[in-house]
């Protein structure tokens, strides 16, 4: 189908957030291949009147853990390790595919609902997950949460398994990664193994660094290093790597980052709210790191809202430097849209609005007081844009939501199963 969005503000995030307003932005099989001005003699299937609206590039949320929205409000207000140790854990030992689907499911809901329309997601049952990215049409990276115990022949052979069976699938929407926990998870023998597998299958890494103060101390204590330095020195940067978090990090472990052109997720939501810090985004992208932003999962967050992820690299980063000129409104935009696309290795794809990129778009409704005046729509993308503001939400050139309907899910069906599922886990 071919559909022409008319009469628009189009962000491109192209050029330093480069707006174009009264303009068009034309579909056709599947990609942008039109922005600009004259639309008139342009034959679509679908016109979208964008008076008094957006157009941008869809959200990328580029770490986080969809099925935890099962654990949403289940244990809050938590020192992080006993919340990890105590209360996650025991949870995730109890579940079962179907719980994996619902509760991705619901997180799919919701991303959608405010916009994201890429997620690079780690966590179990990751069959579940590619199958619910199939049927609801959104955009994913997914890699196989794994760790060091247990039968690790077995669990590398799963993921050679899972590459096979899910990269490139779902009309090229699911990209699959290779997914270690973290150091403190995965011994070293054992993320040699990881390395080799993903070298031969031609996988990136996606894997937790540096998260917490105590992880950081530990691997000093067992090692004389950091668990960037530590990672590095095996050879995990060779390849393409997302690392989600690195808050703890030494002047040395951002030389190694931007040597290596690690990805770094930020995740300024989660890491605030189990106390663990404020990551050096600001030294890291002056330093040439590229620097995405993720939300983690719903059970640390607590929601999948992107806006406020962008919000908060603005606002945390102002306040951590005593500057106000630090992470202005633009680089936080940047760093939830194409910054989100070179995380996930999808950048010639996605990212910004460019004629012949896949047409993942999403669509703002501007007719909201908080969007008043209109002096900068980009500093409103940052300092007062909401969620609910999103109207339409298309992906592949195909509408996911329209006019706030999602067009692809039942979403009374899907929160009555994820709530059913969730109060299985704690009876």
């Amino acid at each position: 189908m071919n559909i022409l969005i008319k009469n628009a503000s189009v962000l491109t995030m192209t050029d330093h957030a480069e707006l174009i307003n009264n303009a068009s932005v034309f579909i056709e099989d599947g990609k942008i291949k039109g922005i600009g001005g004259n639309s008139e003699n342009l034959k679509a299937d679908k016109i979208i009147d964008g008076t008094n609206k957006l157009v941008m590039p869809g959200l990328i949320n580029s770490h986080t853990h969809i099925a935890m929205s099962l654990f949403r409000n289940y244990a809050d207000d938590l020192p992080f390790w006993p919340w990890l140790t105590e209360r996650i854990m025991p949870l995730e030992e109890k579940l079962i595919p179907e719980h994996v689907y619902w509760g991705s499911m619901l997180s799919i809901v919701e991303m959608i609902k405010s916009g994201v329309t890429s997620f690079a997601d780690m966590y179990f049952f990751m069959d579940e997950v590619a199958k619910a990215v199939d049927e609801t049409g959104i955009r994913a990276s997914l890699s196989i949460g794994m760790s060091d115990s247990g039968d690790q022949d077995l669990k590398i052979n799963n993921a050679k398994k899972y590459y096979d069976s899910w990269h490139g699938k779902a009309d090229g929407r699911i990209t699959v990664m290779a997914g270690p926990h973290a150091p403190y998870s995965c011994e070293p023998s054992f993320l040699h193994k990881v390395i080799n597998m993903a070298a031969e299958k031609g996988m990136g890494i996606h894997i937790h660094l540096s998260e917490s103060k105590k992880e950081v101390e530990d691997s000093y204590n067992l090692r004389g290093k950091s668990p960037i330095k530590h990672v590095h020195d095996l050879g995990l940067f060779e390849l393409p790597t997302l690392a989600a978090h690195c808050v703890h990090l030494s002047d040395e472990d951002i030389a190694i980052l931007v040597d290596k052109k690690v990805n770094v997720a930020n995740n300024p939501g989660s890491n605030l709210k189990l106390g663990n810090g404020f990551a050096r985004v600001e030294d890291m992208l002056k330093k040439g790191v590229n620097v995405a932003l993720g939300t983690d999962g719903s059970a640390s967050n607590n929601n999948l809202n992107m806006f406020e992820e962008i919000n908060l690299a603005a606002l945390v980063n102002k306040a951590l430097k005593g500057d106000t000129t630090s992470i202005p409104a633009a680089t936080a935009v940047k760093m939830a849209t194409l910054n989100g696309a070179k995380a996930l290795g999808l950048e010639k794809e996605v990212g910004t609005l460019e004629v012949g990129k896949k047409a993942d778009i999403v669509i703002l409704d501007l007719n909201k007081p908080h969007f008043y005046p209109r002096y900068n729509l980009v500093a409103s993308l940052a300092y007062s844009a909401q969620a609910s503001d999103v109207e339409t939400v298309i992906v592949d050139g195909k509408i996911l939501m329209e006019n706030y309907e999602l067009k692809t899910i039942d979403v009374e069906k899907v929160m009555y199963n994820a709530e059913k599922c969730a109060k299985s886990l704690i009876k």
